[in-house]
């Protein structure tokens, strides 16, 4: 893994914190040839990932430190979680041992199947309603990816929470406090590297 980063967002789409990180790669760590040639795609992306890189075990004992210290009982939302929750998960438990988040990430790309009525294979972000976008960029920058998705997330819970609503269910079902994750991969040992752009 390149690097990470989280926005934690309460359900009302108040922004309380984020946490980012540049990874030094792990010994013996190379890039797929498939995701280095995307990479070349965005060189931005690809300069912001390789600055001020740190140890990734000190670099997780401190995002681990982060998460507990938010308010609530702190969810790993992300899209696809899949993705990166195995990356994030797999970091964690390697230089940490623990989790905040247990065993489990709440998928975007599930819930959008669930809210839109698309097919899940069809629930990519160009095909999502306009409305459910903040206009916030998308840069393959993890920092500017996690708040992108965090105020899409809000957007989605919020339309979700109407819905329940107009069916006379209660609300109160969300936690206080989501935290939405955004990796950039390059390589990890027997992890699979990214591929392609979202």
């Amino acid at each position: 893994m390149l690097s990470f980063a989280s926005a934690a967002y309460t359900a009302d789409k108040q922004l309380i914190g984020t946490f980012s990180a540049n990874l030094e790669l792990l010994p013996d760590a190379k890039g797929h040839p498939l995701t280095m040639k995307w990479w070349k795609t965005e060189p931005e992306a690809w300069e912001a990932c390789r600055q001020d890189l740190q140890d990734p075990k000190e670099a997780m004992k401190d995002y681990v430190k982060w998460v507990k210290k938010l308010p609530g009982k702190a969810v790993f939302v992300a899209y696809p979680a899949g993705f990166d929750f195995t990356f994030m998960f797999w970091y964690m438990m390697k230089f940490t041992g623990e989790s905040p988040f247990s065993w489990s990430a709440l998928d975007m790309k599930t819930f959008a199947m669930a809210l839109s009525g698309l097919p899940y294979r069809s629930c990519i972000k160009p095909k999502l309603p306009k409305d459910w976008f903040d206009d916030l960029p998308h840069t393959h920058v993890a920092l500017d990816d996690a708040l992108e998705q965090g105020a899409l997330f809000c957007n989605m819970l919020s339309l979700w929470q109407q819905h329940r609503q107009a069916l006379g269910l209660p609300n109160d079902v969300m936690p206080a406090v989501t935290v939405t994750a955004e990796s950039e991969e390059g390589a990890v040992p027997g992890v699979s590297p990214r591929v392609s752009a979202d």
